[in-house]
């Protein structure tokens, strides 16, 4: 009787491990009908399209195989907008993780009206990209507001988007400034969730506002310190509007990003199947740039 019973035991377990199963499985089918519709299907589309040659209307497209990839490894403009991207990948991380705990440990601290504050730096990320673009194009042109306060003083202001490395620096200051208020929200929620024990702990052996940062705070923030590069990175390989608008990849090349690039040649120039392979190996770059930044985080905490 007992082995019957075990046995039946086990029949039920079986038969509920198998209705739950079939219960997940019929909940994930409409997730996976939107992913296969606007995420895979798309993939799969492009990866075909950057092997065609087509130019946007034509319904035929004729199939080049491999050539798009062969012409992108030989074309001097995309290894320059590679270049250009990931000097500017790298200044936009750099600056986001400094100037967002930077802030975000000013915003930390008992402020009178600090909501206000807040508020404020948080406005440039619901700001229309285009307009924060022209309005920054205007204030650094040649005659615009930066160069006539440096003139009050007694400097004569730069050309600055007509010198592709100001230009570059300029484009890379605006996107730092268009995400500061996120990147202080996603610090800010960090240091509210830090152990306040470790704070007076270090405080009873003497340990400075200074070394509290240093030594506590920059470590424990690690984590989120590697959100906001991936971020950062992912943000910069996929920049478009801003650089659109702002400088449309001038001067000589200088701002001309990968995002750029691709709708040169494949809404401008209307050679689709190539602007699809940059868009794809930016794709892979991007991934690229994850799985190492995965890596590194996954050593650090070995």
């Amino acid at each position: 009787m007992d082995k019957q019973n075990v046995l039946a035991r086990r029949v039920q377990r079986n038969a509920s491990t198998k209705e739950q199963a079939r219960t997940a499985y019929l909940m994930l089918i409409p997730a996976l009908i939107i992913l296969g519709i606007f995420v895979f299907y798309p993939i799969v589309s492009a990866g075909y399209l950057s092997l065609t040659s087509w130019d946007g209307f034509n319904p035929e497209k004729p199939f080049v195989g491999l050539s798009n990839y062969i012409r992108l490894a030989e074309d001097k403009e995309f290894w320059n907008s590679l270049l250009v991207t990931v000097i500017y990948a790298f200044g936009v991380s750099v600056l986001s993780v400094i100037s967002g705990l930077f802030f975000a440990l000013l915003l930390d601290a008992p402020l009178r009206g600090r909501g206000i504050y807040r508020t404020i730096y948080f406005l440039p990320v619901v700001t229309s990209s285009v307009a924060i673009a022209i309005v920054w194009k205007y204030m650094l042109d040649y005659s615009g507001l930066i160069n006539t306060w440096l003139g009050k003083i007694g400097i004569a202001g730069p050309d600055w988007l007509q010198n592709r490395w100001l230009a570059l620096l300029a484009l890379t200051l605006l996107t730092v400034w268009k995400n500061l208020g996120f990147n202080i929200v996603l610090y800010l929620t960090a240091l509210q969730s830090l152990p306040k024990a470790v704070f007076e702990a270090s405080e009873i052996d003497g340990a400075n506002k200074l070394k509290q940062v240093r030594f506590i705070v920059v470590p424990l923030l690690r984590p989120m310190t590697f959100f906001v590069i991936v971020q950062a990175l992912i943000n910069s390989f996929q920049a478009f509007d801003l650089v659109y608008v702002f400088t449309e990849g001038g001067p000589r090349g200088g701002t001309d990003v990968l995002g750029m690039m691709m709708y040169r040649q494949a809404f401008r120039l209307g050679d689709f199947g190539y602007g699809t392979a940059i868009s794809l190996v930016t794709l892979v770059l991007v991934l690229l740039v994850t799985l190492v930044q995965w890596k590194l985080k996954g050593s650090d905490e070995k």
